[in-house]
C-alpha cells in the first residue's frame, strides 16, 4: 500500500527536461575559470607542477575547450541545430574533463584510491560530471 502511494505521488511530480543544465553550467564554469586563471601563461607555474611548457599549454587549451564545449553542445541540442555536432561536442568535452582530472590526480601523487575517494571530493565530483557527459552526451537532456 505504501509503495503504491509512493508511485502515485512520483507520477504526479513534474518532469524537468532541462535538469542537465544544473550540472552542465557549474561544470563549465569551473573549467573556464581554471583555464582563464592560468592566463597569462607563465612557465614557472608549469614548473611548479613539474610539467613541460607544452603540456601546460595543452592543459589550458583543454580546460577552455571543455568549458565552452559543454555549454555550446547543450545549446546546439536545445535549439535543435546540428544535433549530431552538439552530441559530439558534449561527449568530447566530457572526455577532456575526465582526462584532465585523471592528470590532476596523477600529478598529486595520492597514497591510495581510498585517499582520493575520501579526501579529494572536488576532483571526484568533477570526474563524475565529466564521465556522465562523456557517456551520455546530449541524451542527458
Amino acid at each position: 500500500m505504501i509503495l503504491f502511494n509512493l508511485q502515485k505521488i512520483l507520477r504526479k511530480l513534474p518532469d524537468f527536461k532541462g535538469s542537465n543544465w544544473l550540472i552542465r553550467i557549474p561544470l563549465s564554469i569551473i573549467f573556464l575559470q581554471q583555464g582563464f586563471s592560468k592566463i597569462p601563461i607563465d612557465s614557472s607555474m608549469a614548473d611548479t607542477y613539474s610539467l613541460p611548457l607544452f603540456l601546460w599549454y595543452l592543459v589550458i587549451i583543454s580546460e577552455l575547450t571543455a568549458g565552452i564545449g559543454i555549454i555550446f553542445g547543450g545549446i546546439l541540442k536545445s535549439l535543435g541545430l546540428v544535433p549530431f555536432l552538439g552530441d559530439f561536442l558534449t561527449r568530447f568535452s566530457g572526455i577532456i574533463i575526465v582526462s584532465i582530472i585523471c592528470g590532476v590526480i596523477i600529478v598529486s601523487n595520492p597514497a591510495s584510491m581510498i585517499e582520493i575517494l575520501f579526501y579529494d571530493h572536488i576532483h571526484v565530483m568533477l570526474f563524475s560530471g565529466g564521465l556522465y557527459f562523456a557517456l551520455r552526451g546530449n541524451r542527458a537532456i
